[in-house]
């Protein structure tokens, strides 16, 4: 087939899904045509050695992409929405020709992706498309001043994309709902989890430095790694962790607009056993896992999230490492199923210290066997081949290569 990808964010930046996918679909024999703009991801500046134009393509055996100019985002909901808009108009610009003759389309479906879906779809109308859904667009920038009308307008936007779509992916179980809520047909949603760049993320056995970063003395170490944000709610966990200081260290490796917050969280109530670590390189990431007893996934107790599967899950599941998870829905359920750590209620610091509590006394060999169920989880359900082998046979059905799918759910066993 020829398959078009468009993605808002494509490597170098990290944007694993849509790069590992776009990689394999052309190792399949697929010829591949990526549209995505230049990498200015997250810092918000072109990277160097990058400049943006017009007509910049990069090509290898089977897979082309073409990057086309963009606004660089800002912080505030205008600054992003400039961005967005800008990537829209000059993707739709350069669909016309560049995947006019396509036999599908894959989007990469971010709220960034958005408005650029939408004019693409309404010009390429006979190009079958398969959305892939990362996130639903609830009420990010609805509490700024005037900014409401940015709701109503990227709602009124996913809604035109759902109904267009031949076929949609989501991300997590629950997003399914939140779809068709949208407005989706049911029958042509289908559940595809996410996978995480295993050429990363694996088992490891951690080196000195690396034990010698995570672990002070004895006690059991419940590690979060990636960003301290409003969405995960980390002075929960600080909460309960103070409250078993001579029991458990909680490292917090990242950094991100909540960190100063949480770290006078900690200071105020002398939690001597919570530690900050600055953010790390992904590929130190296995073997500070391993030197870890158990990774921390926490998620705030609100709708849109009851939805999310974040992606540090896939991550710590991958390279075998047991879980506890702060967090409802989804996430919660994943874990569980799998029996793959702990698990609570999210913002309940109380309960969250009660599995940091029993986490501690869960002999290490109990612990190794909650890392391997993990991982065999993650090979069967989450793993890249798993997700191209149901991104390839949603596109060849968009098509109509082949018949559609018996399960319309997904295949979670």
């Amino acid at each position: 087939m020829k398959i078009g990808i468009l993605s808002y964010h494509f490597p170098p930046e990290p944007a694993f899904i849509p790069g590992s996918l776009a990689e394999e679909l052309a190792a399949r024999g697929h010829e591949v045509r990526v549209l995505t703009g230049f990498p200015d991801y997250p810092g918000g500046h072109v990277y160097p050695g990058w400049r943006q134009r017009w007509h910049h393509e990069t090509h290898s055996e089977r897979l082309t992409v073409r990057r086309v100019p963009r606004l660089s985002g800002g912080a505030s909901t205008s600054a992003r929405m400039a961005s967005y808009l800008s990537f829209a108009g000059s993707a739709t610009l350069t669909a016309r020709r560049y995947l006019d003759d396509v036999d599908a389309l894959y989007v990469f479906q971010l709220p960034a992706t958005t408005f650029a879906a939408a004019g693409v779809l309404r010009l390429l109308g006979r190009v079958p498309t398969v959305l892939h859904v990362q996130d639903v667009w609830s009420r990010d920038g609805a509490d700024e001043a005037g900014h409401a009308r940015w709701v109503t307008r990227m709602g009124s936007a996913m809604t035109r994309i759902y109904r267009a779509a031949a076929r949609i992916a989501v991300a997590a179980p629950s997003m399914r709902d939140l779809v068709v809520a949208a407005g989706a047909d049911p029958a042509r949603v289908r559940l595809v989890l996410n996978w995480t760049d295993e050429r990363i993320f694996h088992p490891a056995t951690p080196g000195r430095a690396a034990r010698q970063l995570v672990r002070r003395d004895g006690r059991c170490v419940v590690m979060h790694a990636g960003t301290i944000g409003a969405r995960q709610g980390l002075e929960t966990a600080v909460r309960a962790a103070a409250a078993l200081d001579q029991t458990m260290d909680l490292l917090l490796v990242g950094s991100g607009a909540e960190e100063r917050r949480v770290r006078g969280l900690a200071a105020e109530l002398g939690a001597q056993n919570v530690r900050f670590v600055e953010r790390r390189s992904p590929v130190d990431m296995p073997e500070l896992y391993a030197a870890a007893d158990y990774q921390l996934i926490m998620l705030r107790d609100l709708p849109e999230l009851r939805g999310t599967v974040p992606g540090k899950l896939q991550a710590a599941l991958s390279c075998a490492a047991p879980v506890v998870a702060s967090a409802g829905g989804d996430t919660a359920e994943l874990v569980e199923r799998a029996r793959a750590g702990l698990s609570c209620a999210p913002e309940d610091w109380a309960a969250l210290a009660d599995r940091f509590w029993l986490a501690a006394t869960i002999p290490p060999p109990t612990r190794t066997e909650m890392g391997r169920r993990g991982r065999q989880t993650y090979l069967r359900e989450m793993s890249l081949p798993t997700g191209v082998d149901r991104i390839e046979r949603l596109l060849h059905e968009a098509a109509g290569r082949v018949t559609e799918s018996a399960d319309p759910r997904g295949n979670l066993a």
